[in-house]
């Protein structure tokens, strides 16, 4: 069970997010006061940390920046009513992972902690090729081979096999894979997901209409797997 920490002054806005989380399957722990809840993000092992920006005795920012610099691998999702441009660079700068403006929708902030989460579970060590089949990807490179062949991916492809690959085995939602790879300034739908795949399929697969790597879901999304050789 992931641990969420949230430190927010408005008691509402707290309750429901914790009601909301809990249901999700999380654990939540909680503070409303800024000091207060520095020491807890410190002392305790959370998995994500939900930060306000305004908070008595010390604002978000800095609460920010001190858990960085103690703990530079807990995700951190800034939460504020403040909208503006600069407010953004300010706490992106700070080291937060990522901003939501309130009032926010509940759907996409549970997104957005998801996606933050599978961040963190897919470290650094991602390769910089893959392989699978006949077919080589070079996501530093941005080539793809089947074969001797060089096949042609666009960026949004290699974007959507890096994740897929990231999460071999795993039942992937179409909305996850609009958050990571389209993101929400542009949010297309979930039929967009489908075209990419079958233009994937098409690419990558020996019989697109009978897929062995890039497998559907029902209901869901996509699961890929290498090993349906």
């Amino acid at each position: 069970m992931k641990t969420v920490l949230i430190i927010e002054d408005d008691v509402s806005i707290l309750r429901g997010l914790k009601d909301n989380l809990e249901f999700e399957g999380y654990k939540v722990i909680s503070e409303t006061r800024g000091k207060e809840g520095l020491d807890l993000a410190l002392e305790k092992d959370a998995d994500l940390l939900l930060l306000d920006v305004m908070l008595p005795g010390m604002n978000g920012y800095e609460i920010c920046r001190k858990v960085k610099k103690e703990k530079p691998d807990l995700p951190i999702i800034m939460l504020t009513a403040r909208g503006s441009e600069m407010d953004k660079v300010s706490g992106l700068d700070t080291g937060a992972d990522d901003y939501v403006t309130k009032p926010f929708s509940l759907p996409e902030l549970l997104a957005r902690i998801r996606a933050a989460l599978r961040r963190k579970k897919e470290g650094p060590d991602f390769p910089d090729t893959y392989s699978f089949g006949k077919v080589k990807i070079d996501f530093s490179k941005l080539r793809a081979y089947r074969g001797e062949q060089e096949i042609k991916l666009t960026a949004k492809e290699f974007e959507i096999m890096r994740y897929l690959i990231a999460h071999e085995g795993e039942a992937v939602h179409r909305h996850d894979l609009l958050n990571e790879v389209w993101g929400y300034e542009s949010m297309p739908t979930t039929r967009t997901v489908d075209n990419f795949i079958l233009d994937l399929r098409k690419k990558l697969e020996a019989d697109p209409s009978n897929p062995r790597y890039i497998i559907s879901v029902r209901d869901v999304g996509y699961r890929f797997s290498s090993l349906n050789e």
